[in-house]
């Protein structure tokens, strides 16, 4: 009987320590984009341009029938040393081409030589293994446009896997 009592408090410990809120992921509000906002007259007579992303927050292993998640980094850069740039937006597609979120709803800006960064949590698995984003921009005419690149990176174990996508011009 005092074996069933022991193990009945374990039982319930177990379940109680097991219990936790729900994780939020860090992908939906890492940087305070506000804080970034630039005005529309920021913005008059500067170049646009747009860039494509490849993302992935899951790659197959072992088969098609198995993914693994991955965390990504996305990194927005300032690639210019005098200019600041402009990203009017930054738009996360899923595998089939479906918006999954915005982070921004203003043009925002970088200073020269900036970086920002989003992050897509290792338990976010909307992207899937074909998400990617898209980006507009602006820039000063004759300035260097910006740099977007992704890091891809998990471990588990002790096997570690990491790789990067660097963005392309892309048209709308």
């Amino acid at each position: 009987m005092k074996r069933f009592h022991v193990l009945l408090i374990l039982t319930c410990v177990l379940l109680v320590s097991s219990c936790k809120e729900p994780q939020e992921l860090s992908s939906i509000a890492i940087e305070n984009w506000d804080d970034r906002e630039a005005h529309e007259f920021m913005l008059d007579s500067l170049e646009f341009g747009h860039s494509y992303l490849s993302v992935y927050s899951q790659i197959y292993s072992l088969s098609e029938h198995r993914q693994h998640d991955l965390t990504a980094t996305i990194s927005i850069r300032n690639t210019s040393v005098n200019d600041s740039i402009f990203i009017l937006n930054a738009e996360y597609y899923n595998t089939q081409g479906e918006l999954l979120r915005s982070y921004f709803d203003h043009p925002i800006y970088l200073a020269p030589l900036e970086t920002v960064e989003i992050v897509i949590d290792e338990g976010d698995r909307e992207g899937g293994t074909g998400a990617n984003f898209l980006f507009d921009w602006r820039i000063k005419q004759g300035s260097n446009e910006p740099l977007f690149e992704a890091i891809m990176i998990s471990t588990s174990g002790q096997q570690g896997l990491s790789f990067t996508t660097n963005g392309i011009q892309a048209k709308r």
